[in-house]
């Protein structure tokens, strides 16, 4: 046979080959194609039903804490919310859109069925909190069968979470499985291809083929080693050796863009856990130093390369004051008004550089001459307003955009959040613990102090006294007056009583027209002196009623003192008993307990 046939043959050969090998590389790419659509749809539902079982108790949550608060916000809110709920089949379109299943959206439905149910219990515990009775709405909101229901809810959700994830799952290994074939025929092809031109074309092409096939085979072996790096060589030549180049251009590509989608599911999942666990250690703190300590613990690990700060609202100074900083912020003060943050001014985030230039905050500081950097501003609001702001810089080489605007806002969301908790917590103990009229600490807070006094006493070894005061002839004030008159006269009293004590003295209502002073580490002489001078001074009191003088007020006051009582019936009672004796000889004096009680020192 000549050597003109066998070349033809082999160059037809070869043709033929590099055709199928082209074709095949072309397949794989369309099957990288199909496994990257997987891979986003996949994403899209992930993305998307993240937030369905939150979303699904919104109604619940607000609900219940119009219960538990009465307060006319939440039920607006639970209004509101109510009214931006469609039917199910507009809730579920984009969940139809993003690729769910005719399956998956009747699990969906079903679920939202349930959580659509639960509205009349809402609604009647709404009802019943709006007429005063808060226990039922409670009862209703937080009963057993109420959180079945719930549960029942979140378990459906789940469900359709889990079929989801699981059918996407599938989807995404048969891609993968079937690009992986299809790479691993192409790769064998191509490797045939290259062996067929070295072997029997050598002598007729080796200055045409051979440097190309080399330089493919290379990147054929490093992107099958997934080492994207490998860069195709260049062939502008209109034949199959071209062809492959294209191929492999294109199968590079799109296994680049694989890895990223990768490296992004990755990493969003990495911070939603973080963040998640923030979250849920914010809502176990139970001080606000707690939640300082858990700020600090974690905002450097969700955005390492940003310095910042979280500001507090301080109501005394109408400012903000700095709580908690990190990683070393340069550019903003340590304290400042509400007005100097146009972030608090407009009630949402403000970023003066950036895509958009806008108008940098009072409250950053560029006197050392360098340029303000791309900073942020992120108020933290809650159902009591403005209650923070959370401040970030970047670092040197760092840049705001490596942490997206949904995680910023998600940040200033759930610390406001747990700080608007915090807030609620302290203002209702601190309610539970003040008499309303009076402002005084109240009988509960009484019983908390009266024992660390009187444990402090002993230890100490020093004497504590105790004065007990009752208005003298308090109910003619009510039935000759009016109880508005009897209230008057309380709070002129109580604000007396508050300033004629020092700073380490304590002062009660102890109930109706009777308060009651600890005074620690005053001697029995000493007691009865600033009793006597309490007495006098509400003797020269006047108070005034709706224009009218109510006249003369007087006071009868029962003194005791003891070292270190270890009980404290025994010091109160003492008190008390001195203060009958006051009222049998006349009121409007003071009288002592007489010897102090019998207690040794420990």
């Amino acid at each position: 046979m000549r050597l003109a046939t066998i070349t033809n043959w082999a160059y037809g050969i070869t043709v033929t080959l590099t055709l199928a090998s082209g074709a095949t590389m072309l397949a794989a790419s369309h099957a990288q194609d199909d496994e990257r659509a997987a891979v986003e749809q996949r994403y899209r539902l992930d993305k998307i039903t993240s937030t369905l079982d939150e979303d699904a108790t919104q109604l619940s949550e607000l609900a219940r804490q119009f219960a538990l608060s009465g307060n006319t916000a939440d039920k607006l809110a639970y209004s509101r919310e109510q009214n931006t709920l469609g039917k199910i089949e507009s809730r579920t379109t984009n969940i139809r859109d993003a690729g769910a299943s005719e399956g998956e959206l009747a699990d969906l439905h079903g679920a939202l069925k349930w959580t659509d149910a639960l509205r009349p219990q809402q609604q009647a515990a709404i009802v019943a909190r709006q007429t005063g009775d808060r226990a039922r709405a409670v009862e209703i909101l937080f009963s057993t069968e109420y959180e079945r229901e719930l549960d029942r809810v979140q378990a459906a959700i789940r469900s359709f979470q889990d079929h989801v994830d699981e059918r996407t799952s599938a989807t995404l290994q048969v891609a993968t499985s079937s690009a992986k074939l299809l790479q691993g025929a192409a790769e064998v092809m191509l490797s045939v291809t290259a062996l067929l031109f070295l072997c029997v074309l050598f002598f007729v092409f080796r200055q045409r083929v051979l440097r190309p096939v080399v330089k493919l085979s290379d990147v054929v072996t490093r992107l099958a080693a997934h080492d994207y790096e490998a860069v195709p060589p260049n062939i502008s030549q209109v034949d199959e050796i071209g062809d492959m180049a294209e191929a492999l251009r294109i199968f590079r590509a799109t296994g680049i863009e694989r890895q990223r989608l990768e490296r992004e599911r990755d990493a969003d999942r990495a911070m939603r856990d973080l963040m998640s666990r923030m979250t849920q250690r914010m809502q176990s703190c139970d001080s606000i130093d707690d939640l300082k300590d858990v700020a600090r613990r974690f905002l450097p690990e969700i955005a390492p390369r940003l310095a910042g700060c979280l500001y507090f609202l301080d109501t005394a100074k109408d400012a903000m004051v700095e709580a908690v900083s990190w990683q070393d912020p340069r550019h903003s003060t340590d304290e400042f008004s509400l007005l100097s943050c146009w972030a608090i001014r407009r009630g949402t985030a403000h970023r003066p550089a950036g895509d958009q230039i806008d108008v940098p905050c009072g409250h950053l500081d560029a006197s050392d001459g360098t340029r303000l950097p791309d900073t942020i501003c992120l108020p933290l609001t809650g159902q009591q307003g403005t209650l923070g702001l959370l401040y970030l810089e970047p670092l040197p080489g760092g840049a705001l955009s490596e942490l997206p605007d949904i995680y910023l806002e998600m940040l200033a969301e759930n610390i406001g959040l747990s700080l608007d908790n915090l807030r609620l917590r302290e203002a209702l103990h601190a309610m539970a613990m003040a008499d309303a009229l009076t402002t005084l600490a109240n009988r509960r807070q009484l019983d908390a102090v009266l024992e660390a006094e009187l444990d402090r006493s002993a230890r100490s070894q020093t004497e504590i006294s105790c004065i007990m005061a009752d208005i003298d002839h308090f109910k003619r004030f009510n039935d000759e007056v009016g109880h508005e008159a009897g209230d008057a006269v309380l709070r002129a009293v109580g604000g007396l009583l508050k300033g004629l004590v020092r700073e380490s003295d304590l002062v009660f209502r102890y109930g109706g027209e009777e308060f009651l002073l600890l005074l620690p580490g005053v001697a029995a002489e000493e007691a009865v002196g600033r009793a006597e001078k309490i007495r006098s001074e509400v003797s020269a009191l006047r108070v005034q009623h709706r224009g009218n003088d109510l006249g003369a007020v007087t006071i009868s006051l029962g003194v005791s003192t003891a070292p270190a009582p270890n009980e404290r019936a025994k010091l109160v009672q003492a008190a008390d008993a001195a203060l009958l004796r006051a009222k049998r000889q006349g009121r409007d004096r003071v009288v002592s307990s007489g010897p102090r009680v019998e207690q040794k020192f420990v």
